[in-house]
């Protein structure tokens, strides 16, 4: 659940602090005072796009920051799995916006991407307002409403991976049956291709070898005469060399054999000397070209060679290895051609049994559809006769269409508001306060299966008054035992059913608005709700009448 918010520089919010909990909590003040400018700051959190003209004037950046406690078991698997394990069953969402309307987000501290910041506030909180209510009215959203109370995440992942399957079967058929015009162009193509790579002998790291054999020959001169130079000092000098003067100490050393003690460890030292310089010696003689051919010409055999493999490159990858993955992937393409009367067949035989494993998955997925449909069906229209719309229908049409994505499912909520009135689509029947209510009742019975722990509802009693607001409040009131509940509101019959009430106001500091909320005790939530009914001066009939109002429920 939300358990605090902290809102800074944000139109004309300079700073506030709210510390919510569990329950139905409710925030009202008068128009203007600043009760969109929450919801606006909430959907910021929540990743959703804002103008940077949404930061206070004269302020460097915007911020708005909420802890959220007490997670379930489910979102908190799933936060670790995205690598932000939550073992207190806790977390802190910021996101700061800049006048220069960049924004950063961070979880616990650590910066997340956009795109994660909104999948992970799809777990913890769900707004709904007038756009919400209009989403209803779209027949592509209800299939995917109807998913969120059936959870067929088992039988729609063994469908997806058949279909998948199958669009690349159907891929492949249209790849093989090419007319035969184009069958001859591309295999006249592609044995081209093969040709011409074929025609080099490559083979896989060759060109690095002759790159440095390249070089060899280009400094053989140089090195040549280094060899020379270091052989001769090493061994081969006609007047002096390392080995010379080394055997000279030798015999030194072995004049001095009985006459001073240790010279046999010195002499063991010398003779490894001596023997790791001749082989040294006779390493660098080996560097040396004996080879009798022209060097010039091994340079341009070398530099053919090469030149061939580039005019490969530009044409077929970057490197000999992705030349001969060219050459693979257009001799598997030959043999598809060639014999494509044979594979298309066996794709054809191949498509058929997908489709036939398709439909049977996607007849499970159906089943699980039709099960949740009659399910939602009577409780929303057990919620919707508590809202005073008792003559409603209320049904979820499930067509059967071409295999899809999704499954071989048309889903569509339908609607019949009075009597003898026929079902059709919610977009030609509801008015604003009728479709407020069914937003409602979806959303009690849906929010048990949606895994957001806390439900906003924004303005929901537009369009409705008096004892159906009532119901709506006590419908909101009961939503609110299994999930947390926040409402922005107009209506008096709606705010005093709250467990917990926030006044917005708007005061002037320092010559500059400046939005406040606070949480009403007893006696200013009185006050509130009497001035909510109405008059310009508030009265004590309307006090007396918002103390019934409060004290009703609570019996």
């Amino acid at each position: 659940m939300l358990r605090a918010l902290h809102i800074e520089n944000i139109a004309v919010i300079r700073r506030v602090d709210l510390d919510f909990r569990k329950g139905f909590s409710v925030l009202t003040g008068e128009t203007g005072a600043g009760k969109s400018i929450i919801i606006d700051s909430i959907n910021l959190l929540l990743g959703n796009r804002v103008s940077r003209e949404l930061i206070r004037t004269g302020a460097a950046a915007a911020q708005v920051s909420a802890v959220f406690e007490e997670l379930s078991c489910d979102v908190c698997r799933a936060l670790a799995d995205m690598g932000f394990p939550c073992e207190d069953g806790s977390l802190m969402l910021q996101r700061t916006l800049n006048a220069d309307g960049r924004s950063q987000t961070r979880l616990n501290g650590q910066t997340i991407t956009q795109t994660l910041q909104r999948e992970i506030a799809r777990m913890l909180v769900s707004i709904h307002g007038q756009s919400d209510s209009q989403k209803l009215l779209q027949k592509s959203a209800h299939r995917e409403l109807l998913d969120a109370y059936a959870h067929p995440e088992a039988a729609l992942s063994a469908y997806s991976q058949i279909y998948r399957e199958l669009r690349q079967t159907q891929k492949k058929i249209e790849s093989v049956s090419r007319d035969e015009s184009e069958k001859l162009r591309m295999k006249e193509i592609l044995s081209f291709q093969i040709s011409d790579i074929d025609s080099l002998k490559l083979s896989e790291g060759e060109e690095e070898p002759l790159l440095r054999e390249r070089d060899r020959l280009l400094n053989l001169e140089q090195i040549n005469r280094q060899v020379e130079l270091c052989y001769r000092a090493l061994r081969g000098g006609d007047k002096v060399s390392a080995l010379s003067l080394l055997s000279r100490a030798e015999r030194a050393l072995e004049g001095l054999d009985g006459l001073i003690d240790g010279t046999d460890g010195l002499l063991e030292r010398l003779a490894t000397a001596i023997s790791e310089i001749e082989d040294v010696a006779e390493t660098v003689a080996g560097f040396a070209d004996t080879d009798r051919e022209d060097p010039t010409v091994r340079i341009d055999r070398i530099e053919g060679r090469l030149d061939a493999i580039s005019k490969l490159k530009r044409k077929y990858g970057n490197s000999v290895e992705e030349i001969l993955a060219f050459r693979a992937r257009a001799a598997r393409e030959l043999e598809e051609i060639e014999c494509s009367d044979e594979l298309l067949e066996q794709l054809k035989k191949q498509k058929a049994r997908l489709i036939a494993e398709a439909k049977e998955a996607a007849t499970v997925l159906t089943r699980l559809r039709k099960q949740a449909a009659n399910e939602v069906m009577k409780s929303v229209t057990e919620a919707l006769t508590f809202l005073d719309m008792p003559k409603v229908r209320f049904e979820i049409a499930i067509t059967s269409t071409e295999l899809s994505e999704h499954g071989a499912d048309d889903v569509e909520f339908l609607i019949a508001t009075n009597a003898g009135e026929p079902l059709a689509p919610m977009i030609k029947i509801a008015s604003g306060g009728e479709l407020s209510r069914i937003m409602l009742a979806l959303r009690s019975v849906l929010n048990d299966r949606d895994g957001a722990a806390t439900v906003i509802f924004d303005e929901i009693d537009t369009g409705i008054s008096g004892k159906t607001s009532r119901k709506v409040g006590i419908k909101l009131a009961e939503t609110a035992r299994h999930a947390q509940v926040l409402c922005v509101t107009h209506s008096a019959q709606i705010a005093s059913l709250a467990t917990d009430h926030f006044l917005i106001t708007k005061t002037e500091r320092e010559g500059r608005a400046e939005t406040d909320v606070k949480l009403l005790d007893p006696d200013s939530r009185v006050e509130e709700i009497a001035r909510i009914l109405g008059g310009i001066e508030v009265t004590d009939v309307q006090r007396n009448a918002a103390r019934e109002m409060i004290e009703e429920y609570g019996k």
